[in-house]
Order: C-alpha cells, then sequence, then structure tokens
C-alpha cells in the first residue's frame, strides 16, 4: 500500500475554504484554551475531593469552592474542547477519520463518559452536604471518567500519527477487522505530560482565588493566605515533577524524527522552566504573582501547543504529507461571517464579564 497516495486520496476533494496556515493557528490557539480548562478541571475536582475527606474548616470550604468552579470549567472544557476538533477535521481529516474509524466504539465511548462526567461533578457539588461520605464518591467518580475521556483522545490522537501501522491494525489475525473496539496505542508518557500541569494551573488558580476575593470583608484573611501559599506550593512541586515527565516524554519520540533539533521544542521547554522559576518566588507572595503566574502559565501551554503541532507535522512529514499542500478554494464570505461572529461575541460577553467580576468581588460601585 502507497500511504501517500493513500493520504491524498482522503483527503475532502472539495478543498478547504480558506488558507491552512490560519486554521493551523486557530487550531493551536483553541487547543491551548481547552486544554488549560482541561486541566482546571481534572486538578479542581482531584483537589477538591482530597480536601472533602481530608475534613477541616479550610479543607471543606475550598473543596466546595473548587467543585462549584468544576462544574463551570467542565462546561467552558467541552465547549472550547469542540473547536480544535473542527479544525483537526478539517486540515488533517485522512488521520482523524482513519483514527476513529478504527476505534468507533471508544470514540463513542468518549461522548458517553464526558456526560457521567459532567453529571458526576454535579451530583458532588450539589448533593454532599446531605451525605458527606456518600456524595463526596462521586466526586472520585467524577475524576475517573474525566481522565477515561482523556486516555480515549489522546490514544485516539496518537494513532492518527502513525499510518504506517494502519494496514497492520485493520487485518489483525489474518482478517479484516471491522469491529471498531479496540484501541490500538497509547503513550503513558504523553498523556501524563498533559495531565501533570493540571496541578500547576489549579494551584495558580487558587492563588488568583485568593488574590480575587482579598478586598471582600467576608472572606477570613486567614483561609485566603493558606489557599494562596497551597495553591503556590502545589503548583511548584508539580512543575518539578513536569520537567522529569517531559524528558520522559521526548525519550519516547521516535530518535530517527529528530525532534530534540526542533526549535519549537526548546522555546516550549524554556517557558515552562520560566514558570517553574516564576512559582518558585511566589511560595511567598502568591497575592502579588498570581496574576502573572497565570499569564505566564497560559503562554507557556501555548508554547507546549505550538511545539505539539511542530511534532505531528514531523510524524507527518515522514509521509510527505503537508497540510500546506492541501487544495485551497477561498470562501470569502463564511471566513468574514465566522470572524465577524468572534469578533461580535467577544464585544457582546465582555461587559457582563466585567459586571461579574466587579459584582463576585464586592467592587462594583454605582456611577
Amino acid at each position: 500500500m502507497d500511504i501517500n497516495s493513500t493520504l491524498q486520496a482522503l483527503r475532502d476533494p472539495f478543498g478547504v475554504p480558506f488558507f491552512p496556515w490560519v486554521f493551523q493557528l486557530l487550531m493551536v490557539l483553541t487547543f491551548a484554551l481547552h486544554i488549560l480548562f482541561v486541566n482546571l478541571v481534572v486538578g479542581g475536582i482531584a483537589v477538591a475531593v482530597y480536601e472533602h475527606f481530608k475534613g477541616g474548616d479550610f479543607n471543606r470550604r475550598l473543596s466546595k469552592a473548587l467543585a462549584q468552579v468544576s462544574t463551570i470549567n467542565l462546561s467552558v472544557a467541552i465547549v472550547l474542547g469542540v473547536a480544535p476538533l473542527l479544525f483537526v477535521q478539517v486540515i488533517y481529516d485522512p488521520f482523524w477519520y482513519v483514527s476513529n474509524t478504527l476505534s468507533a466504539w471508544w470514540a463513542m465511548i468518549f461522548l458517553l463518559v464526558v456526560a457521567l462526567g459532567f453529571l458526576a461533578t454535579y451530583v458532588f457539588y450539589l448533593k454532599r452536604k446531605k451525605n458527606p461520605q456518600g456524595y463526596g464518591l462521586f466526586g472520585g467518580l467524577a475524576l475517573v471518567f474525566v481522565l477515561c475521556a482523556g486516555i480515549i483522545i489522546s490514544a485516539l490522537s496518537v494513532q492518527a500519527l502513525v499510518p504506517g501501522q494502519w494496514l497492520e491494525w485493520y487485518t489483525a489475525n489474518g482478517g479484516l477487522v471491522t469491529t471498531g473496539t479496540s484501541l490500538y496505542r497509547f503513550e503513558l508518557g504523553r498523556f501524563t505530560h498533559f495531565m501533570v500541569p493540571a496541578f500547576i494551573n489549579i494551584g495558580i488558580f487558587m492563588m488568583l482565588y485568593a488574590w480575587y476575593f482579598r478586598p471582600r470583608s467576608d472572606f477570613d484573611g486567614a483561609y485566603l493566605d493558606w489557599v494562596g501559599r497551597s495553591g503556590a506550593r502545589m503548583a511548584k512541586i508539580a512543575a518539578m515533577i513536569q520537567v522529569v515527565v517531559g524528558f520522559w516524554w521526548l525519550l519516547t519520540v521516535p530518535a530517527d524524527l529528530h525532534f530534540m533539533k526542533n526549535p519549537f521544542l526548546w522555546v516550549g521547554a524554556a517557558l515552562g522552566l520560566l514558570l517553574l522559576v516564576g512559582l518558585m518566588k511566589a511560595e511567598n507572595e502568591p497575592d502579588r504573582y498570581a496574576i502573572p503566574m497565570a499569564l505566564l502559565s497560559f503562554v507557556a501551554i501555548l508554547g507546549m501547543g505550538t511545539a505539539r503541532e511542530a511534532l505531528r507535522m514531523t510524524y507527518l512529514g515522514v509521509f510527505e504529507y503537508s497540510i500546506y499542500d492541501y487544495p485551497v478554494n477561498v470562501d470569502w464570505g463564511s471566513t468574514a461571517l465566522f470572524f465577524g461572529t468572534f469578533v461580535m461575541g467577544l464585544v457582546v460577553i465582555a461587559y457582563p464579564m466585567i459586571v461579574a467580576f466587579k459584582l463576585g468581588r464586592g467592587t462594583l460601585t454605582e456611577s
């Protein structure tokens, strides 16, 4: 089988409606936003469950706050996850289509476990007052469901990178395999590299929590100090672990790809190390460093997402596949409509977001 010819044949014959590099940039940006909120969901639920069962006034109060915000973060993560997935389907359609066909049942199970995780998160937040121990277990279930969803989508993504193995998977045991019941490839190092930052970002979120509620007189200063310092400490330790996990993942990347020489990799690594240095300084003054660390964390995630895209292009370059060779049939109307509604949406939600921010912080005054 000529893999390159097969990949070209699987492309949409109508091409793409705009320049591929635009879709690529939007895909990296929206993926960074999506994975940030996924991190907040995983880290938020994990810390909420831990603090819930640990007990204590401060612990239970933080657990309740994180459980509540996790329901919101999960909603945002799901919505933001649609965008990069659509962009992948536009410029990497042969790979995503085959991967999902090979593991069709798992692609559908992914939707189920996301829904179950969403429901379990709400039960954990809303019902645990009636039976703290019993309903607290729903937090653990929510975490399991979310992690299962992550494992499935990670496996599907990895399977899409290795078209050289597709024929082997389709013809396993000497016959044509069309059941779609198997996951064929999963890389623990890659998955862990995406999950450890959950504790970096939820730690930074706790720093932001302490900074945000500081002006309110109904919040105990000692409680906010505890939350801020605990978050900074957790983020720092997780960042140290992430350095080790990052090298572990790199060692699993095939040496013949020469990815260690890719400049995007080292830019992303440098941003991660810069974040680690910042978190070391933030532990003593979490309020002061909350916003800078939040911004730097997002930039680091963006750098990681860019390096991830560079690695995907390196994997697929072996098969002489490039998104920049995709036929382009520019549709100016749909493109203008897309960007117009996007900008208008930002304008429309800006004012209520500002009002909500000031109301929650207790700083809104009459003009």
